[in-house]
C-alpha cells in the first residue's frame, strides 16, 4: 500500500534488475491492476518495450522510471525525444552490461546545460 499522494518508482529491465528492485519493495499495482515493472527478456519485442515506456511515462502515479541501459538502447529514439521532468527517466546498468555515459540521452542533455566555468 502506498502513502496517500505518494508516487511510485517504475522499472523496465532484465529479470535480475526487476527482481532486485522487487525484493527492495517497489512492486505495486495501480487501480487498473497494472504493475510498475516490466521484465525484458530475449523474447521481448521492441514494440512491447516502447508501449511499456509510453504507459509508464503517462501514468500519474509514477515519478521515476528506471531502465536498464541495454534495454534503453532498444528505444533510444523515444528516450532522445522524451523531455518531461516527471516522471524522470534514469538509465541504469545491468548485471551483464556496464553503464556507458556516452549513450545516456538525459545525461548528454544535462551536460549541455552547464559549462565548466559555472563550477569555478
Amino acid at each position: 500500500m502506498t502513502m496517500k499522494g505518494g508516487k511510485l518508482l517504475a522499472v523496465i529491465g532484465e529479470e535480475d534488475t526487476c527482481t532486485g528492485f522487487l525484493l527492495g519493495g517497489i512492486g505495486e499495482l495501480n487501480s487498473k491492476r497494472q504493475p510498475n515493472f516490466f521484465v525484458v527478456d530475449k523474447e521481448t519485442t521492441v514494440s512491447e518495450v516502447e508501449e511499456t515506456f509510453k504507459t509508464f511515462t503517462s501514468r500519474p502515479d509514477i515519478a521515476v522510471v528506471l531502465i536498464n541501459q541495454n534495454v534503453a538502447d532498444m528505444i533510444r529514439h523515444l528516450l532522445d525525444r522524451y523531455e518531461q521532468p516527471i516522471p524522470s527517466v534514469l538509465e541504469i546498468p545491468s548485471k551483464d552490461h556496464p553503464y556507458d555515459p556516452t549513450k545516456d540521452s538525459i545525461l548528454r542533455r544535462a551536460k549541455g546545460m552547464f559549462n565548466a566555468e559555472d563550477f569555478r
